[in-house]
């Protein structure tokens, strides 16, 4: 049931389109067979050429056994319009064209047709099915004006233009229809397909916010836990209480780190609910002053952050996180500097560390870097990370703040 209905309370595909027009039904569809449809547009030619006999008598050829099988045939044929609607379409035109050839009663013998038609328009198929119907259409020009005298009914006279211009008129609108109908379901698949790709596209970047998540959350506090856990190890023997510290401070950074976790996966179980605790944000970062004091850098703040929204404030402490992570992890200094300026519209926010690198990767060369830049990107700033000429590391980060949050910056 929950997937019948939508938010509106009708159909979930008639919000989307209509039945038949959702392309990823075709298949299905073609295994069906159109019983219930074809019957009742067989009973009513029948049904209705009989009155159209009635009321034509004189006029045309009476309905006999083969203008009754011609009949059926053109409804039954029907049966068949999805899985093979090139043949129908010929088969119904064809079967029409010899009902008009022998004579009987006009009627809704042409309402088969125009079925044929709309189903091959509709499948793709329209040079067949706009062949079928100039074919249908020459042939009854040709029978109501030359070939009449030798066909039935006797006496007979050629029809009028005018009757052959309505008759060309019927055709172009049966095709419009057919084609607005095509024309329509290729929309309505346009449109499904531009929707699954929106919704693939916010999916990837959920994913890639998330990873973005557990990377920093991680990085940072199991940084934090390797360098107090060598300290506790080093420290057991000849200095008890120093180790009891290390213990307590890789207890504590766990049971932050798994909170953060916790709220990360929360969005995962419940992307619509607010979360539990707030992101974090700029007014965090004497916690990061802590903790990197704990894993034995010295970290020095200099300038005052502006208020700022709760994105730019996630992504810019998330960046400040990351640095320092990466000044524990890669570098032999032991002191770290963190710089904001605000600049007009713009916080520039500065991590230096004064090196050296302990190997190869000075600033990070996995995930970190790479995370910052998207963070950074994703609002419309940059990211700088590179060496410095006295052979420290530097990452400096451009984040654009709104016109509110520039005048508070300078406040």
């Amino acid at each position: 049931m929950d997937g019948q209905h939508g938010d509106g309370g009708g159909p979930r595909r008639w919000r989307l389109g209509p039945p038949w027009a959702d392309g990823s039904g075709d298949e299905e569809r073609g295994r069906r067979w159109p019983w219930l449809s074809t019957a009742l547009i067989t009973v009513f030619v029948l049904l209705g050429s009989n009155f159209a006999a009635h009321a034509q008598a004189g006029e045309r050829a009476a309905l006999d056994s083969l203008a009754r099988v011609l009949l059926v045939v053109t409804g039954v044929a029907l049966l068949w319009r999805r899985r093979y609607p090139v043949a129908v379409v010929c088969v119904t035109a064809g079967a029409t064209l010899v009902y008009l050839g022998a004579g009987y009663p006009y009627g809704p013998v042409f309402l088969a047709v125009a079925v044929a038609c709309f189903s091959a328009v509709v499948a793709g198929h329209r040079r067949a099915a706009w062949a079928a119907m100039a074919a249908l259409w020459a042939g009854h020009a040709l029978l109501a004006h030359w070939l009449y005298r030798r066909l039935p009914p006797s006496g007979d006279s050629a029809a009028s233009w005018g009757q052959e211009l309505a008759v060309a008129a019927w055709v172009v609108v049966i095709v419009a229809l057919s084609e607005l109908a095509r024309a329509r379901r290729e929309q309505w698949a346009r449109e499904r397909a531009e929707r699954a790709q929106a919704a693939r596209r916010r999916a990837d970047q959920e994913r890639l916010r998330i990873a973005r998540e557990l990377h920093d959350v991680l990085a940072h506090s199991i940084s934090v836990i390797n360098v107090q856990a060598g300290v506790g190890l080093a420290l057991l023997d000849s200095d008890p209480e120093q180790a009891r510290t290390a213990l307590a401070t890789i207890k504590d950074k766990s049971k932050e780190a798994l909170g953060e976790v916790r709220q990360v996966l929360d969005t995962l179980r419940a992307p619509g609910d607010a979360p539990r605790a707030p992101a974090p944000g700029l007014d965090r970062l004497p916690e990061l002053v802590e903790q990197a004091a704990s894993a034995g850098l010295t970290v020095e703040i200099e300038g005052r952050a502006p208020h700022l929204p709760p994105g730019t404030d996630l992504a810019a402490f998330r960046i400040v996180q990351e640095a320092l992570t990466n000044v524990v992890r890669h570098s032999r200094s032991r002191r770290a500097r963190v710089r904001l300026d605000p600049e007009g519209g713009t916080l520039r926010l500065r991590v230096d560390d004064d090196g050296p690198a302990t190997g190869a990767d000075a600033g990070g060369s996995g995930n970190g870097l790479a995370g910052m830049r998207e963070r950074a990107a994703a609002l419309g700033g940059t990211i700088e990370a590179g060496p410095r000429p006295d052979g420290g590391f530097r990452v400096l980060a451009r984040l654009p703040l709104g016109p509110d949050d520039a005048k508070e910056g300078h406040r």
